[in-house]
């Protein structure tokens, strides 16, 4: 009757650890303010997601919000009617793995006893490489900066985030750690790419984009 009773409970036990995590609604979509020393003039926002398309994680969305977020607070200047060329995200790798999955057998043998007591359940990890291009008015690349990002994102009771949560977490703060090592770059060339775009001029009203995803 016991071993009957296991599996329902050990379920039920698992399903509250999936419920009982931290919220991710206050750090899914926090940027760092680390503003360039020298604005890029207002750019047209374009995303390739490449392969975080076909992640479980990230939605279709997210690097685009996540990248107009980076560009809005940091590296351009307030927008107006014009803009001088565009600023392109490419997302050129995008790996997930999940580790620590054996101890799932273990704690549903011990009625997910170690959750309930704080221990992870498993991590999931996305390991991103991004791009960053910065085209002027006539579609020339005038800057293109590089860099990479590996998450680790915790499924567990208090201090850690739900199964149906932490995928999407991991994608995005991969994506995230990416845009942080790119920042330090376009800082160092910031200057020059201002003048660069500044000296093209502003983009025809009969502009096409040249990106998947586009925002202001």
């Amino acid at each position: 009757m016991i071993a009957l009773l296991r599996l329902p409970l050990s379920l039920l036990l698992a399903a509250s650890v999936l419920a009982g995590c931290k919220s991710v609604d206050r750090v899914m979509f926090q940027t760092p303010s680390h503003r360039l020393s020298s604005q890029l003039p207002p750019l047209e926002i374009t995303v390739d997601n490449g392969p975080m398309a076909f992640t479980e994680g990230a939605l279709p969305e997210d690097p685009l919000r996540v990248f107009r977020q980076e560009v809005g607070q940091n590296l351009m200047e307030a927008a107006d009617t014009s803009r001088y060329g565009y600023v392109k995200l490419l997302v050129k790798k995008a790996e997930v793995t999940r580790t620590g999955r054996f101890f799932q057998g273990v704690q549903m043998l011990t009625m997910m006893v170690p959750s309930l007591l704080g221990l992870p359940v498993e991590y999931y990890r996305t390991n991103v490489q991004a791009e960053v291009q910065i085209l002027n008015a006539q579609n020339e690349v005038i800057g293109s900066f590089t860099g990479a990002g590996r998450s680790k994102v915790r499924v567990a009771m208090y201090h850690g985030y739900s199964q149906a949560n932490a995928p999407r977490l991991a994608d995005i703060q991969g994506l995230r750690l990416a845009l942080d090592q790119i920042r330090p770059q376009l800082e160092a060339s910031a200057d020059t790419l201002r003048q660069q775009l500044l000296a093209a001029g502003p983009l025809q009203e009969d502009a096409v984009d040249i990106g998947t995803s586009s925002g202001q």
